[in-house]
């Protein structure tokens, strides 16, 4: 080998350790340059316009819209965008050297700081292309069902995932049932859903649980439901996409064996990254991903396989957990519900509108969906959605599979500002010609 080639590769391996390096460095110090977080009540937390003010400033996103549908994924904060920027040109220029030298490490050591953010043991945690393949795989994989067995959904639960339950039929031999959650939705009026639909279909096995729904924003009390299933020998997969980090939770809270998590939605990482979380003496009850040999069957990491995956995504992934705790995750959700509350408050008064989202404490975070009265069809909410969007540039989502009807979603986030709010509310007095609260 010549000289030149040996300086070459010494060169390479020595930029190849920055990546992990240069993100942890950035996640211990000042990474945002945010003032000192507020204290005091949630109240006092979510209103400290001079804070809001200085992360607002972290989001370069368009001025020609406002943006309410944050429920897709979330917007990378600029100190998130550029290491991704960063690690994605580190990874252009080394190729294959870092994929093959250095990558398995630096992979592992994310998954750890992962595992040490949601409060698992890295032994319980995977990384995935994002939630919905995360729980494909929980669900698909989930051994301990037979022939003539139930398993059982409910209508505010993802599509995806109530695809993956209706395969079971097919896959494992079961019966499957969906069942609706009440409107209005009270904490009450869910466990009781839960508790009839359970008691209705003895035979259920496996509860597929969203703790957060995409559809109305419905915070379930996740924890107490996991139990009533326990309680008769029913395990449950959770449905946790929009929950970390828009709420302050830890995988613990929710009392379940088996999570799927993303990190492109409320954390902030780049699209197509997410996790999924299985108990420790659970694992068993997961098959391995199509048989999958790299890892031993002992090894969570064996029920994933996704191929080659978007490095600079998951080496980007420490920076926006840095940003999500130095902002703070009960700052965040305090911040949330509150540009919620500025909204619906109003909301509630304009005439035809019914908001679907219950105001009980515990049961919401920054999500809420509102139905104007009769109009429940596709066509009805397509139509409203882009006069919001074309007539007052204020961008929605149409949802549908709510049992009484499709609804629009609005979804504020932390750039979202009180005028923001302003816009939407008195766009929809004019399309219900009521007068703005």
């Amino acid at each position: 080998m010549t000289s030149s080639r040996r300086s070459i590769l010494a060169g390479l391996a020595a930029t190849a350790v920055l990546p992990l390096a240069r993100t942890a460095t950035a996640a211990e110090g000042a990474l945002s340059g945010l003032p000192t977080p507020p204290a005091g009540s949630a109240t006092a937390v979510a209103t400290d316009q001079a804070y809001w003010s200085a992360v607002r400033g972290l989001y370069a996103v368009t001025p020609d819209v406002v943006n309410l549908e944050n429920g897709y994924w979330g917007v990378m904060p600029e100190p998130v965008r550029r290491e991704f920027i960063r690690q994605t040109d580190m990874v252009n220029q080394q190729n294959s050297y870092y994929a093959r030298q250095r990558f398995g490490a630096d992979f592992e050591a994310v998954r750890i700081k992962v595992a040490e953010a949601v409060g698992a043991a890295p032994q319980e945690i995977a990384l995935t292309r994002g939630a919905t393949e995360a729980l494909q795989l929980l669900i698909s994989g989930y051994n301990r069902l037979k022939p003539g067995d139930s398993v059982l959904y409910a209508d505010l639960d993802y599509d995806s995932m109530q695809y993956a339950m209706n395969a079971l039929k097919a896959r494992r031999g079961v019966e499957v049932v969906k069942f609706n959650i009440p409107e209005p939705a009270t904490r009450q009026a869910v466990l009781d859903a839960y508790a009839s639909a359970l008691d209705a279909n003895p035979k259920t096995r496996l509860l597929l649980l969203t703790h957060v729904s995409h559809r109305t924003g419905l915070v379930m009390p996740v924890a107490e439901i996991v139990r009533m299933a326990k309680a008769r020998g029913i395990d449950c997969i959770v449905d946790a996409a929009h929950s970390w980090g828009q709420l302050d939770i830890k995988v613990g809270d929710l009392e379940a064996d088996f999570v799927g998590f993303n990190l492109h939605k409320w954390i902030g990482a780049p699209l197509g990254i997410g996790f999924l979380y299985i108990k420790k003496d659970r694992l068993d009850s997961i098959d391995r991903d199509m048989g999958d040999e790299d890892f031993p069957e002992s090894d969570i990491r064996s029920r994933v396989h996704t191929g080659t995956v978007n490095f600079a995504t998951v080496l980007t992934v420490p920076t926006a957990i840095a940003l999500h705790q130095e902002i703070g995750a009960a700052a965040k959700q305090a911040r949330l519900r509150y540009l919620r509350d500025s909204w619906v408050r109003r909301a509630r008064a304009l005439k035809g509108l019914e908001i679907l989202t219950p105001d009980e404490p515990g049961l919401y975070g920054a999500i809420t969906s509102f139905r104007l009265a009769g109009k429940t069809s596709k066509a009805d909410n397509e139509a409203i959605v882009a006069q919001l969007r074309d007539e007052h540039q204020v961008l929605t989502v149409r949802r549908a599979g709510v049992a009484n009807g499709q609804c629009i979603r609005v979804t504020p986030a932390l750039y979202t500002t009180e005028a923001d709010l302003d816009r939407l509310v008195e766009a929809l007095a004019i399309i219900t010609g009521s007068k703005a609260g």
